[in-house]
């Protein structure tokens, strides 16, 4: 909970795939809070007034996945605005001829998204939501110490940075500092 609410204020790609971990977290531990706690929380450990915090965070987060219908897959409302969020920001910079480096570097990463969707990606969803769903693919090989090629990590690099330019406009926006006129 401290660790999202950090990088919500930084960085909300990262912010992002934090979450989506924490879900798979919670899926992973049968979305049982003591299981949880007694498995992975209990060993931060916080000050009590801390830990209950943190426990009584994930508790919630499982009661919303419950009622979301999420505990077997999917993404949390509450991300899934991220993504809405986002998209609408990334559309305006692309519609704005003052940010040409963010459509650059979206072009750069446009034939990987169009790769990503060819080989089985959800058309469904957003672009930024293929992108990010990459980052987290690559992110869950890493943590299994598995290798991934060289275009894999070209596509990786490249969709890092335009999701952290976006981070970075995200953050601009949010306190009032970007201007698209």
């Amino acid at each position: 909970m401290f660790i999202a609410r950090q990088l919500k204020e930084k960085n909300i790609a990262e912010y992002l795939l934090y979450m989506w971990q924490v879900e798979d977290l919670i899926r992973a531990h049968g979305a049982d809070i003591d299981r949880l706690r007694a498995n992975y929380l209990d060993a931060f450990r916080l000050p009590s007034e801390q830990q209950t915090e943190q426990v009584q965070w994930y508790a919630d987060l499982i009661e919303m996945m419950r009622s979301e219908h999420v505990l077997e897959g999917g993404h949390l409302q509450i991300n899934k605005n991220i993504i809405l969020w986002l998209t609408d920001l990334h559309l305006q910079l692309l519609n704005s001829p003052k940010f040409p480096f963010y459509s650059a570097a979206y072009y750069k990463v446009l034939p990987f998204i169009v790769e990503l969707r060819s080989r089985g990606g959800s058309k469904e969803v957003s672009e930024l939501e293929n992108c990010f769903d990459a980052l987290y693919g690559v992110m869950l090989l890493k943590l299994q110490h598995k290798s991934i090629g060289g275009e894999t990590a070209r596509a990786v690099q490249d969709i890092t940075k335009l999701l952290g330019l976006l981070s970075d406009y995200y953050r601009q926006d949010k306190a009032g500092e970007l201007k698209f006129e």
